[in-house]
């Protein structure tokens, strides 16, 4: 019998204490994971709320920015149409100092002709004063008609000024900007000096008077001229390069793409070519 009832206490149900138990465990994780599943859900709002901040704030960030860069671009649109009327009154002065290194260059090579010629002078006088004197020819002491010999009966005007006064006059009002009395002076120079080794430099600086002046047509006509009448100038590539920007200005942008390209191809390397090759880009062209 005492065998019967422990087989029957083993084999029955379990106690109620011992369900009671695991039920209340299983609430209780159940309760821990509500609780975190809120907790995580409270994070990730969190988070979301920080993120769109975050996103907020760099879109507000770019925004600043863009104000900005508008800004600094049209600063720099501003600056550069100021700086190419600088560079070009700063070129004309930067030329005009060259053509006085030059003009120097020439009187130095005139006077150095000069004094040769001096001293070829005093030895044909030092070898007639040593040779006995010539017999006398009284047609030779004839007294020459007023002028000498071929004189025009009508006397020449004169110049207004000598070849030197009136190119560095030019010069002085062309960087003074007293554009009118330039011209007036240069024009002068053309016209009585006008085989000299500046009279090209004349003309060119004629066109960069009608450049600077907005009169583009006339400025084309100068800078032709120089290209027409002094061939050999070193201001030819120059003024190659204006007619390019004259022709733009004058809505011929055809042809000034082809002039442009012909001073980057026939004078690589110079100051001329990189203006063109510049100008060239602007035009939505290429150099070649």
């Amino acid at each position: 019998m005492l065998a019967g009832a422990l087989g029957g206490a083993l084999l029955g149900p379990a106690p109620a204490g011992a369900v009671a138990r695991e039920i209340i465990e299983l609430q209780t994780g159940v309760t821990q994971l509500i609780q975190g599943q809120q907790a995580m859900q409270t994070a990730i709002t969190q988070n979301a709320a920080v993120q769109r901040t975050l996103v907020e704030q760099s879109l507000d960030s770019v925004n600043k920015l863009s104000t900005s860069m508008a800004a600094v671009q049209k600063n720099t649109q501003d600056f550069s149409a100021a700086s190419g009327a600088r560079l070009d009154t700063m070129g004309t002065q930067v030329q005009g100092l060259s053509d006085n290194v030059a003009d120097l260059q020439a009187r130095l090579g005139k006077l150095d002709q000069k004094l040769t010629d001096i001293q070829n002078t005093l030895q044909n006088v030092d070898s007639k004063m040593a040779a006995p004197p010539p017999a006398a020819n009284p047609a030779a002491t004839a007294p020459l008609p007023s002028g000498g010999p071929g004189a025009s009966p009508m006397a020449s005007a004169a110049p207004p000024a000598s070849a030197d006064v009136l190119y560095s006059n030019g010069l002085r009002d062309i960087n003074g900007k007293h554009y009118d009395l330039a011209a007036q002076e240069f024009q002068d120079y053309l016209k009585y000096y006008n085989d000299t080794d500046l009279a090209s430099n004349a003309q060119f600086y004629l066109g960069e008077i009608a450049f600077m002046q907005g009169e583009y047509q006339r400025a084309l006509d100068a800078y032709n001229k120089v290209v027409e009448n002094y061939p050999k100038s070193f201001k030819t590539a120059s003024s190659r390069m204006r007619k390019g920007f004259c022709l733009a200005e004058l809505g011929q942008k055809a042809a000034a793409i082809r002039e442009l390209r012909t001073v980057v191809r026939q004078y690589p390397g110079t100051d001329e070519a990189k203006r063109s090759a510049a100008k060239l880009r602007e035009l939505g062209a290429t150099a070649g």
